[in-house]
């Protein structure tokens, strides 16, 4: 279904995993899409397979933690459309550390690409959206938005930060017809996922026992449920953290 036809949506990290599937999903929804990466050949590569499918998408490249690069990128697009319907805010990186051996570096590359970049990006959405008469931000958080985890500190805080930004933005902006809304997945079967496991950072056969459905999602669940806060039929939607997480967040047995 073709419900998003004319509307045009940036997506960041959308070179790969969660964010490649999101901007499938929102160009098969008639959206032409901005494939924002720090990866220029990941984001080419997304906008290949879009056009393939006979969808309209192009690249943007930056950094969402460096504030100029957000400015540029969202100038970039505007050269290309006349308003912005919707932001998802999908970059981010992991934070997988004891706290004791977390370094200063890696503690501000966690919180300056998952909630520095999400308000960066926000900020520039924003008050292009309020000129336009509104549109849709759809952040990623996590699990660890809601519950929290040991050896990741950076991670759990960025993301709970996510999700209040969530319900802070969503009730400042109410009123210019801006809907704010959060994704916050479970482990997702991603490339990154799979990187943690090969550095023995994650055991994914443990995960997929603690999860009740018994596997990891797919990034195509996640970006259907993206999808559905960009869709007009959520319209009275905002504010929200939606887990798609198999069932984990709820779980609270042995």
């Amino acid at each position: 279904m073709d419900v998003l036809e004319g509307k045009t949506a940036i997506v960041t990290g959308g070179g790969l995993g969660i964010g490649r599937s999101t901007c499938l999903a929102l160009a098969d929804a008639g959206a032409h899409v901005a494939v924002w990466d720090v990866s220029a050949a990941n984001a080419s590569a997304t906008v290949e397979e879009i056009a393939s499918r006979g969808g309209k998408a192009f690249g943007l490249v930056g950094s969402v933690a460096d504030a100029l690069d957000v400015k540029r990128c969202f100038s970039e697009a505007d050269q290309r459309w006349s308003k912005l319907d919707v932001l998802v805010n999908n970059a981010g990186v992991s934070g997988n550390r004891p706290t004791l051996e977390l370094t200063d570096q890696e503690w501000h590359r966690g919180i300056s690409i998952n909630l520095d970049g999400v308000f960066f990006c926000s900020r520039e959405a924003g008050s292009r959206m309020q000129v336009s008469g509104g549109g849709r931000i759809v952040n990623l958080g996590s699990i660890y938005s809601v519950v929290a985890a040991p050896n990741r500190l950076s991670y759990c805080a960025s993301k709970a930060g996510v999700a209040m930004m969530t319900k802070s933005l969503a009730i400042e902006w109410a009123h210019l017809g801006i809907n704010v809304n959060c994704v916050a997945p479970g482990y997702v079967d991603t490339p990154l996922i799979h990187e943690l496991a090969a550095d023995g950072r994650v055991d994914v056969e443990a995960l997929r026992n603690r999860t009740p459905q018994k596997r990891l999602a797919n990034s195509d669940e996640i970006a259907d449920a993206v999808l559905y806060f960009c869709d007009p039929r959520s319209t009275h939607i905002t504010g929200q953290v939606l887990c798609v997480d198999g069932g984990w967040t709820a779980y609270g047995y042995l």
